[in-house]
């Protein structure tokens, strides 16, 4: 009988210890003065982007107003002009830096419907390649991640 294999990713306790913080990180974050640290990448009037840091795929990006709201329909008409105006450049930043084939983009609009942060909107933005699910996450729900988030986002934010 053989020893079970192992793979080690420590950064996931984390995210796994993440529901012990009071408030809203999609808050908390803007209002810092540490862009880089908290992998902010632009900023509009409305909303901004910011970069999973547990990301699907390398490259997850997520717009959110600065205004604290859950639902889509409380987004003014100017908020979510500028909402979508800047899904537009995340997905123009993400095609020249890391030419994806494809995306997964959406908003997941309540816990029940997979909302990780369930009471602040924002849009997902996912970059696909073809063949990059492997039997990682199917046997060992790990993902395995070929670049680090930093060096990313210092590729990210020269473009944005």
């Amino acid at each position: 009988m053989g020893l079970m294999e192992r793979l080690w990713a420590p950064w996931r306790v984390e995210y796994i210890e993440r529901h012990a913080e009071s408030g809203c990180i999609l808050c908390q974050k803007p209002g810092e003065n540490s862009d880089e640290a908290n992998l902010i990448l632009y900023r509009g009037q409305h909303n901004f982007i910011i970069m999973n840091a547990f990301p699907y795929n390398p490259g997850h990006l997520m717009v959110a107003p600065y205004r604290h709201i859950a639902d889509l329909q409380d987004l003014t008409e100017e908020e979510a002009k500028e909402h979508f105006a800047i899904v537009k450049k995340g997905l123009r930043l993400l095609k020249e830096e890391m030419a994806p084939a494809g995306f997964n983009i959406g908003l997941n609009v309540g816990k029940v419907a997979g909302a990780g942060i369930a009471e602040h909107l924002h849009t997902h933005m996912v970059p696909r390649w073809q063949g990059d699910t492997n039997f990682m996450p199917v046997l060992s729900d790990t993902k395995v991640m070929p670049q680090a988030l930093s060096a990313l986002y210092q590729k990210l934010r020269a473009k944005a």
